[in-house]
């Protein structure tokens, strides 16, 4: 998480004395580098060595002078400009020290410390940005745990994290750089972090006027050689083409490949063709080097590993397709010339692979309105006709820590993983002490690598890195307390393709985005000598909301077909079940036990039943009916017979005891406000034409409605047992000489009961922890008319005159694709928070979710680049939970063009409220 982009932070650590630096780091190693010193500040509370750590390092080290020396640019207990809280320490402006009738001086950087029983400083970002944020000018964030140390400049997206009790000579480079008073005071870190911003933009448009180019050129070069092919299928491998490429020259600059491999191909054929007048075509020694990348080589001088992963896979088109050598030197010279290493970050290709996807769009339209309607003038981006937009890096990292992260922090408080126990002193712990801190990490880890993560419109994969970036950091959080736990040098997991493969999903309707999302994914984790994951059943291509092929075609998507890891066929079968009303049956136990007999002193022996009358009846069907529907229940038959009710029903067998027990507690709940007091019948003999006996007025407490257990479950197998249960059901009162139903309650019996075929449709359980994302901002009027015309008849309860893609996306993805303890952070417009047309959704989010937090932007700030919409941040656990309050966050326009960065501005409670 670099702050610096590489050839710019190179060129300044050039510039460093490099005598003058050694000697300091000698300095720092033989503090921070003495093991028993080490050991003492581990066992130090913060209180106890925290002014010690400011001297030991910012002043021995780095060069500051500390309160009280004269002109001193280092503080303790620095307080707020508001309120009365306090930073553990600052470093002011030289310019501005303090000196007598002076004003007060400028804070350039604020200190948060926290002893070493605080493994993860990101912990500590919430209050240390709250100190800078109450100081005007405030640049820096300093928080240590006097073994780690962050840096941070404006925000939290990015940072700098140095190992003090292990820091190699190269990072102490970094660290003098970023925290001397030299280079602090002088804010030199600020440019730097400047200079980076402007080369990345630099970079980034250069290296993507060069990877166009690249494309158009070759992709006309490949039309017109191979004009067999359809030209739409061309330029989609013209893209794989480019992906190839990108990946290897990524490679081989960070070693993973041997280096300059695709220049030494061209030498070779340069060779070959000049000096010993054999031609073979450039593209196919290319295509040679992609076979090795799929299958592995050994060489004389080089070994190639079996990357593999798919995107070198045998492609029948690209290998037999002809392109242009000169053309293909040019391009693949002038790329090579790119370093991937310094010069191009993962963050710059993500980039690159968005202003791709707009081309690309631009380009798959134009090719289509050449073929179909050649008069069809292509205005604009089909991404940005369908409301698909980058999202920055602060939003992601912002929505991934609010869900995955609180997640995360339930599961630890849950697990009562206390960072302080991993920090105490190994010797005299018991053996069992130890095996079982172990044993909650180990539980955390195994917890870790089976949550589900999904953005359903994924695009380039933004969310899906933040995401993977964040889990690996909670993988690495894992071994820095096991290594603790057991005094060990820290040993990193390789974690990387279990994240892939078992954490992060993603759905898109673009092709190339599914492809750029798994690109990007493979240049994240890629590491020398081991096969990339296989994203085929991760990253997919399909319609988030349409699973009819009739309205999608092919783009059609079953979600629950498409990932059956995460969604399980429900093993429906048919139940039918009976329950009746309390004391109205003898069972075997009261007979033995003499349960009447001897209850209330022997004073109550009979049977105390009321029976249903015809209110109750019309209640408790109307009730369950509204069960049935709102908890989708799959009802064939129902009856209700003055003492008793049947039900026939499909469902899972585990189903059944929430199912009987939900039913029970509402109906009786409902029966019980209509009943005051209500005379008791004596004993079960009547159910038709009984007269009552002369029984007290229940007028103190009421009774039970239902007996304590219902019928056991008796499965259905046959057709005729079917056929049979359901003529037994339907004429249940005809068999205990009771009238017919009224017209209104057989009406509600037929509208809740389903035909068969219906009531055994599949079903799925379960859904994903987390569903994370951007979806699309599109307006009725821009939806195709068949696509619009599925969502009125399939999101009839939700929309509402007018609809948004957006809208459904986020309705959709809580209702159908969360576990019920999932949660859900979407960025989206603000529309629905006052749009007479999203009065359904805001009834929904309201009364069938819990909200944790809305972000609302102010007026006319826009995230998005281009984009005239004003957005909003929506957190959300999808059960419903008292617990979980609404907090609503403004962020203040001045504020936003102030710190520049949000993240921090986020962390300001003086603008949050719970509502």
């Amino acid at each position: 998480m670099s702050l610096y982009q590489n050839s710019v932070l190179n060129k300044y650590l050039k510039g460093l004395d490099t005598e003058k630096v050694n000697k300091v780091y000698q300095k720092f190693t033989e503090h921070f580098h003495n093991s028993t010193i080490q050991e003492n500040i581990r066992n130090s509370k913060e209180e106890q060595y925290q002014g010690e750590f400011l001297i030991d390092l910012f002043v021995n080290v780095l060069g500051y002078t500390k309160n009280p020396t004269p002109n001193f640019n280092l503080t303790t207990e620095l307080k707020n400009i508001r309120g009365s809280r306090k930073t553990d320490g600052a470093i002011l402006s030289r310019e501005h020290a303090p000196m007598a009738n002076a004003p007060l001086a400028k804070v350039l950087a604020v200190i948060e410390l926290k002893g070493t029983n605080t493994t993860d400083l990101s912990r500590v970002e919430t209050q240390a940005f709250g100190y800078k944020n109450n100081q005007p000018g405030c640049n820096y964030v300093i928080t240590s745990n006097f073994e780690k140390l962050r840096f941070y400049i404006d925000n939290a997206v990015e940072f700098e994290e140095f190992n003090l009790f292990q820091l190699s000579k190269e990072r102490f480079n970094i660290l003098y750089l970023c925290l001397s008073a030299e280079y602090l005071l002088n804010d030199i870190p600020k440019k730097i972090k400047n200079e980076s911003l402007t080369q990345e933009e630099n970079v980034t448009k250069k290296l993507y006027k060069d990877y166009a180019s690249f494309r158009n050129e070759i992709f006309d070069a490949i039309q017109k050689e191979n004009p067999e092919y359809d030209k739409l299928t061309l330029f989609k491998k013209t893209q794989k083409l480019l992906d190839r490429f990108l990946f290897i020259f990524f490679a081989e600059d960070r070693l993973l490949l041997p280096p300059n491999s695709i220049r030494a191909i061209i030498n070779q054929w340069t060779d070959l063709k000049d000096k010993y007048d054999e031609y073979f075509p450039l593209y196919n020694r290319f295509q040679k080097y992609f076979g090795y990348m799929n299958t592995g080589h050994k060489g004389q001088k080089h070994d190639i590993f079996a990357y593999n992963g798919g995107l070198f896979a045998p492609d029948d088109i690209l290998d037999n397709i002809k392109i242009n050598d000169d053309l293909l030197y040019k391009h693949t010279l002038n790329l090579s010339n790119y370093d991937f290493e310094s010069e191009v970050s993962v963050n710059i290709l993500g980039h690159i692979f968005e202003h791709s996807l707009n081309d690309i769009d631009e380009i798959q339209a134009e090719i289509a309105s050449r073929e179909h309607a050649p008069l069809v003038e292509i205005k604009t981006s089909k991404r940005k006709k369908d409301g698909v937009f980058y999202t920055p890096k602060y939003i992601t990292k912002y929505i991934v820590d609010n869900t995955v992260g609180k997640l995360c922090e339930e599961k630890k408080t849950e697990l009562d993983i206390q960072e302080a126990e991993y920090e105490k002193e190994r010797r005299g712990r018991q053996k069992a002490t130890l095996k079982k801190l172990s044993q909650k990490l180990e539980d955390y880890r195994k917890w870790l690598l089976q949550i589900t993560i999904c953005d359903p419109a994924c695009g380039s994969g933004a969310f899906l890195n933040q995401a993977l970036e964040f889990l690996i950091a909670e993988h690495q959080y894992i071994d820095e307390l096991q290594a603790k736990l057991f005094g060990d040098a820290m040993v990193l997991s390789e974690v990387e393709n279990a994240i892939l493969e078992n954490n992060l999903f993603g759905v898109d309707i673009n092709e190339e985005s599914v492809e750029i999302a798994k690109l990007s994914l493979w240049l994240r984790t890629a590491q020398k000598g081991r096969k990339l994951t296989s994203l085929n059943n991760n990253i997919k291509c399909g319609n988030s909301l349409i699973d009819d092929p009739t309205v999608a075609g092919d783009k059609a998507f079953n979600w629950q077909n498409e990932f059956p890891e995460v969604f399980k066929e429900k093993n429906k079968k048919i139940y039918h079940i009976t329950t009746a009303i309390h004391d109205s049956r003898t069972s075997a136990r009261m007979k033995k036990y003499k349960v009447r007999e001897r209850r209330d002193a022997g004073t109550n022996p009979y049977p105390n039943v009321i029976y249903f009358t015809p209110e109750d009846d019309l209640l408790i069907t109307q009730t369950i009916a509204d069960i049935v529907k709102e908890d989708a229940l799959n009802l064939l038959a129902y009856n209700i017979c003055a003492d008793h009710i049947h039900l026939l029903i499909a469902c899972d067998i585990e189903e059944i005891p929430s199912i009987m027990q939900k039913i029970k507690a509402i109906t009786a709940k409902e029966v019980n406000k209509t009943r005051e007091h209500v005379p008791i019948t004596r004993e079960h003999a009547p159910l038709a034409n009984a007269p009552l006996a002369n029984a007290p007025l229940e007028n103190k407490k009421r009774k039970p409605l239902w007996s304590q257990k219902y019928s056991t479950p008796k499965e259905v197998t046959t057709q005729e047992q079917l056929d049979n249960t359901l003529r037994y059901i339907q004429n249940n009162r005809q068999k205990h000489e009771l009238p017919p139903h009224s017209n209104t309650l057989q009406t509600i019996i037929d509208s809740m009961c389903v035909p068969v075929d219906k009531a055994l449709e599949p079903e799925y359980t379960g859904g994903f922890d987390v569903v994370i994302g951007n979806p699309p901002y599109v307006g009725t009027k821009q939806i195709d008319e068949i696509d619009r015309n599925f969502y009125w008849n399939r999101f009839n309860d939700l929309l509402f005159s007018e609809m948004d893609l957006y809208q459904i996306f986020l309705y959709k993805s809580i209702n159908e694709f969360l576990i019920s303890s999932g949660k859900i952070g979407f960025i989206t417009p603000n529309s629905y928070f006052t749009n007479v047309s999203f009065k359904n959704l805001r009834n929904y989010l309201i009364n069938e979710t819990s909200i944790n937090e809305i972000i609302d932007f102010p007026y006319r700030f826009y995230p998005f680049n281009d984009v005239n919409t004003e957005t909003s941040i929506i957190i959300i656990t999808k059960v419903i939970n008292e617990k979980n309050k609404t907090i609503l966050k403004t962020v203040d326009k001045s504020l936003q063009l102030k710190y520049k960065g949000l993240l921090d501005v986020f962390r300001n409670q003086k603008h949050s409220k719970s509502i």
